[in-house]
């Protein structure tokens, strides 16, 4: 599903990564651990095409991500990638449905299957019931689910976390991680998760450890 090869990236002369192998298959999790400054988030912001590597190649799904255009790989990014951050970067104007909504809307999907997913998404995820609060009107574990299922709504090859439970409180911490691994049981779902939070990593089917710029 994932295939990086000798991936590249400094910053003002302060090179962050420094050759980058990775491979993941479809219906793996995997971690990626180590100290903060070794890399983790750069490396899945370069995964997730948010910024592009100086040097090196990267296949997602079978794509070559390296030989599409701007506006190509922002298309293919919003298809094939779901993003769940720390912080769950919801739109405080928008109801919660409404944001979950959103990825369908940008991929211009079919109006009521994108509604049907989202209903189901949000009954699946234990959330029905708040489907017209807005951000500030849930807690911290349901604003996570939700920005959980905005990031699945478009049916992602890949899902990529970037400590997704590190501004949650332990009770919703252990929920979402237990979410991840019935997203995976349920839709055979790619997950790569940036995290310290060892007790998760350790479940995780494989735990990649970074330092210096490279896996070690």
């Amino acid at each position: 599903m994932i295939k990086a090869e000798n991936i590249c990236k400094s910053y003002n002369q302060l090179q962050i990564l420094k050759g980058i192998n990775l491979s993941i298959h479809k219906g793996e999790i995997v971690a990626i651990v180590g100290a903060s400054g070794a890399g983790k988030t750069t490396l899945l912001q370069i995964l997730g095409t948010l910024d592009k590597a100086d040097s090196g190649t990267l296949l997602l799904n079978e794509q070559s991500i390296n030989k599409l255009s701007d506006a190509k790989l922002s298309d293919f990014r919003n298809k094939n990638i779901g993003f769940i951050f720390q912080f769950h970067q919801l739109l405080p104007e928008f109801t919660a449905f409404e944001n979950v909504m959103i990825p369908a809307w940008i991929a211009k999907s079919n109006e009521t299957e994108a509604k049907q997913r989202a209903l189901e998404l949000f009954e699946y995820l234990g959330i029905k019931d708040r489907i017209t609060h807005k951000p500030s009107e849930l807690s911290g574990g349901e604003q996570q689910r939700v920005a959980v299922a905005r990031a699945i709504i478009n049916n992602p090859a890949v899902l990529l976390a970037d400590e997704p439970s590190g501004n949650l409180d332990s009770a919703s911490a252990n929920s979402l991680h237990d979410l991840f691994f019935d997203l995976r049981d349920k839709f055979n779902q790619t997950i790569v998760i940036v995290t310290h939070n060892e007790e998760l990593a350790n479940r995780c089917d494989r735990k990649l450890t970074m330092k210096d710029g490279l896996i070690i």
